[in-house]
C-alpha cells in the first residue's frame, strides 16, 4: 500500500492523473478482501490490483470513465458469468469498489496524509461510506482516524465540531484488537494496524534469511549481533536497524514493547540462553528461539534455577517455526515466518501448536 500510494501522489505531482480503485466491501467468495487498491492511469496502466480476471477489467473500464466525468463513485459487481474468470472460474461473491479520480496535487492531501500515516506506523483507521441508504449519510466519503479515534483528514464526507459524524464513531473497532476490514451499515472501516517491530538476535544465516523476507509481510526489522560483520548493510538491505554489541547489555537497553516480536537466533547455547534471560519477560507480544528441544530444555531449566519465572519460560514459542518439514535455510525461515504472521494476525494463535506457547516434550 504504501508503494502504491507513492506511486498515485508521484503521478499527480508530475501531472498524471490516475483513478484510485478501492476495495471496500466484500460477500462471499473474492478475488481479494476489503482494503485492496489499484491504480489506473489515463493510458489504460494500472498498478496494484483487484485480483484479476474480468471484473478488474470492468473495473479499469469504469475508472477511465471516471477520469474523463471527474466525479467518484461505488461500482458494484456481482462475480456471477457476467464477470468470470478468463478460465470460466466464478467465484460467485460481491465486490463493491470505490473508483476517485485524482487530477491535480490539491486534490491529494488526502492520499499524503495517508502515506505519511503508513510511513509512521502507529495504526490508524480509515472509514469509507459506500452505502447511502444504510449509512443515511453522503457517500462516497472517506475519513482518517487515528488510534485514538480522532479524526485526521476526511474527503468529500460531513465533519461533526472537528470529528466525523456519530454513524461512523458509533461502529469504528479498536485497533488494539487487531480487527480485520469490515462493513457495518454501509460504512467499511479498513484498519491499518501499527506495524510490529522483528527483532532478531543473530544474524547468521537463519537469522539473515528471516531478516530479507520479514519486511515483505510488514514487519520493520531489527538485528542485534556482537560481530560487526554480521549486521553489515549487505547482509540486511531492507532492515531498519543494525546493532552491533554485546548480546546481553545490547538487549537490556532496547525498547521492547507491546508491538514486539523477538527471535533469537544465535550461534550457540550461550548466547541464546543470555538473549533470552534478557527478553522473556520484558513485555514482548512475542518471544521465539531455535534449536532442539533437549537445548531449549537445558537453557529454560538453568533460567529457572535462576529466578526466571516458570509462566514466562511456558509463553516462549521454541522450538520456533511451524512444522513444515524444514530442510533448507529458506524453509526453516519461512517456517518461522509463517509461525509469527499466525500469531500477529490470528490474535495469538499458531495452527498447530499446543495449547501452550511451549513446545517440549515433557
Amino acid at each position: 500500500m504504501r508503494e502504491l500510494l507513492n506511486q498515485l501522489l508521484d503521478s499527480v505531482s508530475g501531472g498524471r492523473p490516475v483513478a484510485w480503485c478501492r476495495l471496500v466491501e466484500t460477500r462471499g467468495s473474492t478475488p481479494q478482501k476489503a482494503g485492496a487498491a489499484m491504480l489506473v492511469f489515463a493510458d489504460g496502466s494500472q498498478a496494484g490490483t483487484l485480483g484479476g480476471g474480468c471484473v478488474e477489467a470492468e473495473v479499469k473500464r469504469r475508472a477511465l470513465a471516471v477520469l474523463s466525468g471527474g466525479k467518484a463513485e461505488i461500482c458494484s459487481f456481482q462475480l456471477d458469468s457476467d464477470y468470470g474468470w478468463d478460465d470460466g472460474l466464478i467465484c460467485g461473491g460481491r465486490m463493491q469498489v470505490l473508483v476517485e479520480p485524482i487530477a491535480s496535487p490539491d486534490r491529494a492531501d488526502y492520499f499524503r496524509r495517508f502515506a505519511d500515516l503508513l510511513a509512521a506506523g502507529q495504526g490508524f483507521l480509515e472509514a469509507i461510506v459506500f452505502d447511502a441508504q444504510k449509512s443515511q449519510l453522503a457517500a462516497p466519503a472517506c475519513y482518517l482516524i487515528d488510534a485514538d479515534g480522532r479524526l485526521i483528514d476526511a474527503r468529500h464526507g460531513p465533519v461533526v465540531d472537528g470529528e466525523p459524524p456519530p454513524a461512523v464513531r458509533e461502529s469504528m473497532p479498536e485497533l488494539s484488537t487487531r480487527p480485520r476490514a469490515q462493513a457495518v451499515s454501509g460504512i467499511a472501516y479498513l484498519p491499518n494496524l501499527p506495524r510490529c517491530t522483528l527483532v532478531i538476535v543473530g544474524g547468521g544465516h537463519v537469522g539473515q534469511a528471516v531478516g530479507n523476507l520479514a519486511p515483505e509481510v510488514d514487519f520493520d526489522v531489527w538485528v542485534v549481533d556482537d560481530r560487526a560483520e554480521y549486521v553489515a548493510r549487505e547482509r540486511f538491505p531492507r532492515a531498519a536497524r543494525l546493532i552491533q554489541g554485546e548480546i546481553g547489555p545490547t538487549l537490556a537497553g532496547l525498547d521492547i514493547t507491546p508491538n514486539t516480536y523477538c527471535l533469537i537466533v544465535t550461534r550457540g547455547h550461550n548466547h541464546d540462553e543470555e538473549a533470552l534471560a534478557q527478553l522473556v519477560d520484558r513485555g514482548a507480544r512475542y518471544v521465539g528461539m531455535i534449536g532442539s528441544r533437549r537445548k531449549i530444555r537445558l537453557i529454560f531449566d538453568d533460567l529457572e534455577s535462576q529466578g526466571v519465572s516458570p509462566d514466562a519460560l511456558a509463553k516462549v514459542f521454541a522450538p520456533v517455526g511451524i512444522d513444515i518439514g524444514s530442510q533448507t535455510v529458506t524453509e526453516i525461515a519461512i517456517s518461522i515466518l509463517a509461525e509469527l504472521v499466525a500469531h500477529r494476525n490470528l490474535c495469538g494463535q499458531v495452527p498447530g501448536r499446543p495449547s501452550g506457547a511451549l513446545a517440549l516434550d515433557s
